[in-house]
């Protein structure tokens, strides 16, 4: 069964598109997740974006999944070698544009799917544009967003509180399960590279380092807070079978958010 746009034919689109099917639009980034885990997230929300749009078909709602678009608004890991991503302006003009060649045909049940927390804003304000215009009601489910917030259900809270991070849970335990032939857990240093110092202060996030006590905002890039990409959590603590259930889950609310909008017209009003 066809579910990517890219593989319709152009007599297969044209008849389908007619009936309205809902538009998942898989947003990613292509950037450092630790030396052992592949680039380019993207990846992962395609493959996961590909399993909504199959469940959402077994239910009986059509479901159509674009091109991933690969390359993420750019924040804090421009300084790994290899990496490409967009700037503000750029991320924004083409999700506009992605968006209003959707609209164009008619297709204006769309849902994104996003997969890297720099695009959050720059998708927040596109879709506020479209609204506020009259054009429709995009809503953007963060996957990586969701799965960690359901982390502590599968695990436990301790195991997740030690596992969360950026290069760790959850987006590792995913990609052991989606993707295991990509990953490369044996070259993981043995300790963590100590984070760096920014003003002589030491590194409280990404993007913040502590003064007294008090967080306080910094302009940075990952090899300073985190120097292997990896942080907080540990990633020898994600598992396949952690992957597996939290696939499950994403693809499961993700297939009734279509169902549900599948109901609904493109300016919000029952469809």
């Amino acid at each position: 069964m066809k579910v990517r746009m890219g593989e319709f034919t152009g007599a297969e689109a044209r008849a389908l598109y007619a009936r309205r099917p809902v538009v998942l639009l898989p947003l990613g980034s292509h950037e450092d997740q630790g030396p052992h885990a592949p680039m380019g997230d993207y990846l992962l929300a395609e493959l996961v974006a590909e399993r909504i749009a199959r469940r959402a078909h077994e239910a009986g709602t059509e479901a159509v999944v674009a091109p991933v678009l690969p390359f993420g608004k750019a924040d804090f890991f421009g300084a790994m070698p290899g990496g490409i991503a967009l700037s503000h302006e750029a991320f924004s003009l083409v999700l506009t544009e992605m968006i209003e060649a959707l609209l164009r045909h008619g297709l204006d049940r769309i849902l994104v799917l996003n997969g890297h927390g720099g695009n959050a804003p720059v998708i927040h304000d596109v879709t506020q544009r479209f609204m506020l215009a009259g054009r429709g009601i995009f809503p953007s489910f963060y996957l990586w967003k969701v799965a960690g917030a359901l982390l502590p259900e599968m695990v436990g809270p301790e195991l997740a509180r030690r596992s969360a991070g950026h290069g760790a849970d959850p987006l590792g335990s995913i990609a052991m399960h989606l993707s295991p032939e990509r990953m490369r857990m044996d070259l993981l240093p043995e300790r963590p590279t100590p984070p760096g110092t920014m003003l002589g202060l030491p590194y409280a996030g990404w993007g913040a380092v502590s003064f007294e006590g008090a967080e306080v905002n910094v302009p940075a890039e990952y090899d300073g807070p985190s120097p292997d990409g990896v942080g907080p959590g540990d990633p020898r603590l994600c598992s396949a079978e952690t992957g597996a259930a939290l696939v499950e889950r994403l693809v499961a609310i993700g297939a009734g958010l279509v169902r549900h909008l599948a109901g609904w017209g493109g300016e919000g009003r029952p469809g």
